[in-house]
């Protein structure tokens, strides 16, 4: 799994003109689910979304995480997150999940974040989606569920 993750000052995910999830301060992740991920990527990237420490402290230092500062996370699928440029000009999307399995991976992810209590809206999976944020900072990170990221 990978996630485009956002520290945001305010989000929303809108569906044919209707605000589907908004947030304030927090997290917006835009995840993209692999054919190869298991329950253990699920686990760990929602633990890392969940304890990234990208939240300024007193001091200035990016020393805090969303929970710490009572923060949500605007979940929204976007399958061409798990894509790859390696080759060409045109991006493949071999390495995605098949959207019959896919769907329910991000259902079980949002369920994973709401675990550490965290209020969690989504977009809707399949669904053409507009997003609209304000990036705070501008912090921008990709998180994957492999060690190397």
């Amino acid at each position: 799994m990978k996630a485009i993750v956002q520290r945001v000052l305010c989000a929303e995910v809108r569906v044919n003109g209707e605000v589907r999830g908004a947030i304030g301060r927090g997290l917006v992740a835009l995840v993209g689910i692999e054919h190869d991920d298991r329950d253990a990527d699920r686990a760990h990237l929602a633990d890392k979304i969940a304890h990234l420490r990208i939240f300024e402290d007193a001091a200035g230092k990016m020393n805090l995480s969303v929970l710490d500062i009572g923060g949500d996370v605007l979940l929204v699928p976007n399958f061409t997150v798990a894509g790859s440029t390696a080759k060409g000009r045109r991006p493949s999307f071999d390495g995605a999940m098949r959207p019959e399995q896919a769907s329910g991976e991000f259902d079980a992810l949002a369920c994973a974040l709401r675990g550490f209590s965290l209020r969690v809206p989504t977009g809707v999976f399949g669904a053409e989606m507009q997003v609209e944020l304000v990036n705070d900072g501008p912090v921008t990170l990709l998180v994957t569920s492999r060690t190397n990221g």
